[in-house]
């Protein structure tokens, strides 16, 4: 049996490479069935929302730059063929760590490391994103197969585990989690169902299963020719159904594709897993031969759909933030989009934990929040002539815990993604507050509305200090209103009545 050498400079590079790739670029099959839905979205704020990830996802192929601002937490699932030998002194995890740090701290497109190395006490970023979570199977073949993710917290944070027993309905438990959610995954994107073996087997099922290609297109034309994709069409149409929509504001396509993987299990069980893919869904396969590197090919920038021509701040309400008060927030309408100038403040999870413990001691804060509009967002850094880097919204429900404090500072309004808490809205709605939401997935388009930045506060915290940007129409849809209406309630209630199917 021949044997194939694969040298440690090779994997290295491959995955360096395959990272920087899938940061930037949307997969083909993504953009089909993304496009296919905006095509087809009758809700006009799920429409403008699928919309701004188009045209954003375009922006960034043109300026090789991140897609979304959380480059994720990068996952591989290695396929090492038997009568492969690695040439270097390393591990396989160790070898792929390199590549990664590489591709984070790449000068030209630096992506933004988030991986902390004691996830229990002091939480300190590793500052490179290693190490990479690394899965490796062994298996017959010549060749080293790599399939490489980067996944962000939003989508990782709602992955759900149940031991269901074995007569459950496992559509009604999919259905019901999906409605439980919220939107802090991003939809629309792809659900990924793990059914069988043990607990982590489930985990790992439903995570793999996410990355394989989207074909619920090709299934809906063609018809199910397996009891699986009988189950696939069937969560596909409850799940649209339940009308949660792009960003949760209520709409007919929530998933694009719906994966599923299985394996036995034992008699007395029946583990489940679910994995939500957000709108970046950013992964790649590569597999090296002992030839030299393996690279992923570019898309063509013409699997980027036209987005409506019109101008999109016509007829939009413009909000000058340095002249803002409650009583001009009063109007404001569930679902409305506002184009937001002046200074904002930026503050995410560790932001908002220090400024709690400074009160709770008595102490000032660095920055006042007095009158003020704050941005949960954590930015990539910039390059070249960028004031900032992509600069998308990070899930708001992690600060909900934070809220009633900082409003009792006199904060105006928030800025995240995804539906709030109803403690969190029922403070809003007493202090006559709003929470409004930019479209996560749109990094890069949210960016160039940033005209200035700098650290104000917290610096040490990299990107997660306190920043003042200066911005100018920076879109922004009014999640909760000054009332304590939310639209990620009343917006998929509206589109679960109608009951639109998204099989047209």
């Amino acid at each position: 049996m021949r044997a194939t050498t694969i040298t440690h400079a090779d994997i290295v590079e491959s995955v360096r490479q395959a990272l920087q790739h899938i940061s930037v670029y949307h997969t083909a099959d993504y953009l089909k069935h993304l496009s296919a839905a905006y095509r087809r979205e009758e809700s006009p704020a799920a429409k403008d929302a699928i919309g701004q990830i188009l045209e954003s996802s375009r922006l960034a192929a043109i300026g090789k730059r991140p897609m979304c601002q959380d480059t994720g937490m990068v996952t591989v699932f290695a396929r090492l063929g038997q009568s492969v030998i690695i040439q270097s002194d390393k591990a396989l995890p160790e070898i792929i760590n390199e590549g990664v740090r590489l591709a984070y701290l790449d000068a030209g497109n630096p992506l933004r490391a988030s991986m902390v190395a004691d996830p229990v006490f002091d939480r300190k970023n590793t500052r490179d994103n290693t190490p990479a979570i690394t899965h490796v199977e062994v298996a017959p073949g010549h060749n080293l197969e790599l399939l490489i993710a980067a996944k962000g917290a939003g989508s990782e944070n709602k992955a759900k585990y149940a031991m269901l027993n074995p007569a459950a309905d496992l559509v009604d438990w999919v259905v019901d989690t999906v409605a439980g959610l919220g939107a802090g995954w991003c939809p629309p994107g792809v659900i990924g169902i793990g059914v069988g073996g043990s607990a982590e087997k489930a985990m790992l099922l439903a995570k793999r299963a996410v990355m394989d290609e989207i074909d619920m297109a090709d299934l809906i034309r063609r018809g199910p020719s397996t009891r699986e994709e009988e189950l696939r069409l069937t969560l596909y149409d409850r799940i649209n159904g339940l009308g949660i929509g792009a960003q949760g504001l209520g709409g007919m396509t929530t998933v694009v594709d719906v994966k599923l993987m299985t394996y036995p299990t034992h008699a007395a069980s029946k583990p489940v897993a679910l994995m939500p893919q957000c709108a970046a869904n950013r992964h790649g396969k590569i597999v090296l031969d002992g030839s030299g590197p393996a690279f992923l090919d570019p898309p063509d920038l013409s699997d980027w759909p036209p987005v409506d021509g019109k101008d999109p701040s016509a007829g939009l309400r413009r909000v000058n933030v340095d002249q803002l008060t409650r009583a001009a927030m009063a109007d404001w309408q569930p679902g409305e989009t506002l184009l937001l100038s002046g200074k904002i403040l930026t503050g995410r999870d560790a932001a908002h934990k220090r400024m709690a413990d400074m009160l709770d001691r008595g102490e000032a804060l660095p920055v006042s929040l007095k009158d003020r509009v704050i941005y949960y967002v954590g930015p990539v850094d910039p390059v070249g002539d960028e004031v900032v880097g992509p600069a998308g919204p990070t899930t708001a429900t992690r600060m909900d815990r934070f809220t009633a404090q900082m409003l009792d500072q006199g904060l105006l309004s928030m800025i995240g993604k995804a539906e709030r808490g109803p403690d969190a809205i029922a403070e809003i709605a007493r202090h006559g507050a709003t929470y409004l939401i930019a479209v996560g997935g749109a990094a890069v388009l949210v960016a160039r509305s940033i005209r200035s930045a700098r650290v104000v506060a917290f610096e040490d915290l990299g990107m997660e200090a306190i920043r003042e940007f200066g911005v100018r129409d920076m879109p922004v849809s009014v999640a909760v209103d000054a009332r304590g209406v939310s639209v990620h309630t009343t917006g998929p209630n509206a589109w679960r009545s109608m009951h639109v199917p998204v099989r047209q």
